[in-house]
């Protein structure tokens, strides 16, 4: 048959990757977790400590987060029936968006089944904009930052836009943003600018200050103006005195945020916040909030569950916690030695290895020693940049800490 050619084609590919070192389909099975204070995977008949995990308060284990997924689990089903215009909205979804509208202090919320949805969504939407030819050049100028998540990056692709309509700027380059929107006035009608509140790979910020300070240097100067979008799904919850993520360090706001449910909240699904005329017309025109389901009951029970918790002295205990480990680990890292990829204060802490086969050995080795720690290497990071990308978590313990810095220099002596 003809399509064994195709079949070839795809097989050879993944030989490629395979080849590289770079393939990500082998995942480890995890069968459950220890009922430790600092839980730990079980994989065959092993525990492991997790450094893999963006957990990163620890969460999904937290006893009033299971409560409340079970609560809402009995009151609403396991499902949502179907999308919320054709079923109707159940009121545990309604109370999540207003929970998450106040934590966030804007006008309204909306939940998706994941960040990455939101952000495909929400970004095409804001693209495509209202009018039927908004989609021809002249229209919108689209800035992205170089390293920006794959969600943004596809959320850019489907809409289709011309390559004068889409461009990237320098990575947390401001100077060269600015550049790029002097260079295109009376060009275009409007500008969408986006940008990671927190990129995963590094850890790394934006200083949203200054992105906002050159957005407003040239907001009037574009018929549309210029609207900022923020993905700080590895900032909320972890970033910030009161895990507020990149606007609480910055003191200010995107014109809309997206987030995540699934990382320091504990729980699953993605949000965006805005105001209600951005809301409004999202809700109508968002195709994976229309079109698909929405997270279970019970998850947004829990979800909902953590941003109360978030208000509350658990967890700004949680917080603390959570900075303390990270002090101490970097500590640890820079007195043993190692090179740190980014100067980062998020959970985020990368060991910068350069090579995809030395950072794919190291984390096998990591993982002999009862350690899980993932190798992030090449396209999810340019070439050479290859890294042990180590999250930290308000779980662990010093021990645990202590063990990770142990096995690691242990290994690197074994080398030497």
């Amino acid at each position: 048959m003809s399509k064994i050619n195709f079949f070839n084609l795809l097989q050879k590919e993944v030989d490629r990757i395979d080849n590289a070192k770079t393939a990500k389909r082998n995942e480890k099975i995890i069968e459950g977790f220890t009922r430790d204070l600092s839980p730990r995977a079980i994989i065959g008949n092993k525990a492991y400590r997790i450094f893999n995990s963006n957990d990163y308060l620890g969460l999904r284990f937290n006893k009033k987060l299971a409560k409340a997924e079970r609560e809402a689990a009995e009151k609403f089903g396991t499902g949502p029936g179907a999308v919320r215009f054709i079923s109707g909205t159940l009121r545990i979804y309604k109370d999540l968006e207003k929970a998450l509208a106040q934590f966030h202090d804007r006008e309204d919320a909306m939940v998706f089944s994941s960040a990455f949805a939101a952000n495909v969504a929400v970004i095409h939407s804001l693209i495509k904009g209202q009018s039927k030819d908004s989609l021809i050049l002249n229209e919108v100028l689209v800035l992205s930052d170089a390293l920006n998540h794959r969600s943004i990056i596809e959320g850019i692709r489907v809409a289709n836009l011309s390559k004068e309509q889409r461009l990237v700027y320098k990575h947390l380059d401001y100077e060269n943003l600015s550049e790029l929107l002097q260079a295109n006035i009376n060009k275009f009608r409007r500008v969408i600018v986006l940008t990671d509140g927190i990129f995963s790979m590094l850890g790394e910020a934006v200083d949203l200050k200054k992105l906002k300070a050159v957005t407003g240097e040239y907001d009037k100067k574009y018929e549309q103006g210029i609207l900022l979008v923020v993905d700080d799904s590895h900032g909320v919850g972890a970033y910030g005195e009161t895990g507020r993520g990149v606007e609480e360090i910055s003191h200010t706001q995107a014109d809309v945020l997206v987030g995540t449910l699934g990382k320091a909240f504990g729980s699953d699904g993605g949000y965006v916040v805005a105001n209600k005329k951005i809301t409004g017309y999202l809700r109508e025109s968002a195709a994976t909030y229309i079109y698909s389901n929405s997270v279970s009951p019970g998850v947004a029970g829990a979800a909902l569950e953590a941003v109360k918790l978030m208000t509350e002295d658990e967890g700004r205990a949680l917080m603390k916690k959570l900075k303390d480990n990270i002090f101490l680990f970097k500590k640890m890292l820079v007195q043993a030695g190692f090179k740190l990829a980014a100067d980062s204060i998020h959970p985020i802490q990368p060991i910068l290895i350069g090579d995809p086969a030395k950072s794919k050995a190291l984390a096998e080795e990591l993982f002999r020693r009862g350690i899980l720690a993932t190798s992030i290497n090449y396209p999810v990071v340019p070439s050479g940049r290859d890294e042990i990308r180590v999250q930290i978590s308000a779980s662990h313990t010093k021990k645990d800490l202590e063990y990770f810095m142990t096995q690691l220099i242990a290994y690197q002596r074994s080398l030497a």
